[in-house]
């Protein structure tokens, strides 16, 4: 059903990519009322969201406190932070509120049989809709291989290769903590740590999501992990890499049938300008390839600009632009959405509100 009124909106996070998504309301979207955000530290709470974001004053400020987020009348949640919570999600439903975020929950039918019904409940009570976005895994892992496949009779094999340097990544917290960067290589496994055994959780499920959805019907999904060592000592931010600590990981997650590999992510993440000479070297970004009838191959990579001179912080936030946005852009929808799950598969093609900026286009 669209909503009258200004969609009402909380903002859970004020991160790097909360801020976008902040911003993108503040500066671009008059159908969009942000009404609370949820904030992690004593230095934002009580602050009003503008100031936090570097803008005016709104008049709405920020709270640490869950419970007065939850006492709020909002239509949508966005939901992004570093390190998720299925007790405040299913709190966030149950209040009768929409949940849209970057950070989980890609495909609910491959996530664990009681985090699914407990979230599907959560729903039922609330009469609420959660939809999980992301970048990858996510949207460029679900979907514009969907996108793409509206063009293919058959598909043979898919894969996806990302190639980044997370040198630059302000969230050291996801680096060094969840990631493991600077640990010793041999400690760092799928299973090392939670953020770890959440991002190998993430990447399965998505591949699951490619199979169930463009019927693959593989048997299984395998995970591999190699961490190569710094050649020698770099400092990130205020963290120091030793030399023959993990500077690089290189991730595959791969989807057979009948013992044939079918879907494969392959992540090769590095810090400090490593890169081992026995990697593949795709370019930088993501290089999406489909073998079958046609063969098709896409290389997606986000820039402040491909004509203008930009400083690097600008490139470095391109790419948590295009996680917000697929979020932002999506929320008229997830508020059409029935009640429960809604998928990448689900929704409608996400389009840009404001696109060139005259005006939002007409429905056709």
């Amino acid at each position: 059903m669209t909503i009258p009124r200004p969609i009402r909106v909380i903002q859970w996070a004020t991160g790097a990519v909360g801020t976008e998504m902040v911003t993108t309301i503040l500066d671009h979207r008059p159908d969009i009322e942000l009404v609370g955000a949820r904030v992690y530290s004593d230095a934002k709470n009580g602050v009003d969201i503008g100031i936090i974001v570097d803008r005016r004053p709104i008049g709405v400020t920020a709270t640490t406190d869950t419970a007065e987020i939850l006492a709020l009348d909002a239509d949508v949640v966005l939901y992004a932070p570093s390190f998720t919570n299925l007790d405040d999600v299913c709190a966030l439903l149950e209040s009768g509120k929409n949940v849209a975020t970057p950070s989980f929950l890609f495909h609910p039918r491959r996530i664990p049989e009681a985090d699914r019904l407990r979230l599907r409940a959560a729903c039922e009570k609330g009469n609420s809709t959660i939809h999980g976005s992301g970048l990858n895994p996510g949207n460029l892992s679900g979907v514009l291989p969907l996108a793409l496949s509206g063009m293919s009779r058959t598909i043979e094999k898919f894969t996806l290769q990302e190639r980044a340097d997370w040198t630059l990544w302000e969230s050291t917290d996801i680096t060094f903590d969840g990631m493991w960067f600077g640990r010793p290589t041999h400690d760092v496994t799928p299973t090392a740590n939670e953020y770890l055994r959440f991002l190998t959780r993430l990447f399965v499920e998505q591949t699951w999501f490619i199979s169930d959805t463009l019927n693959a019907d593989i048997d299984d999904v395998s995970v591999h992990l190699e961490s190569v060592p710094a050649t020698k000592d770099f400092q990130i931010f205020d963290h120091v890499v030793r030399a023959g600590t993990t500077a690089g990981q290189r991730w595959n997650f791969t989807g057979h049938r009948n013992g044939d590999t079918l879907i494969e992510f392959e992540t090769l993440w590095t810090v400090g300008g490593e890169y081992p000479k026995h990697w593949p070297t795709p370019l930088d970004g993501w290089t999406l390839t489909i073998e079958g009838d046609p063969s098709m191959r896409t290389h997606f990579f986000a820039l402040a600009s491909f004509s203008r001179e930009a400083s690097i912080e600008e490139h470095v936030r391109a790419g948590l632009i295009t996680v917000a946005m697929q979020v932002v852009n999506a929320i008229p929808a997830i508020c059409d959405a029935p009640a429960g799950f809604a998928t990448m598969a689900d929704l409608p093609l996400i389009r840009s509100y404001t696109g060139f900026g005259n005006g939002p286009a007409e429905a056709v």
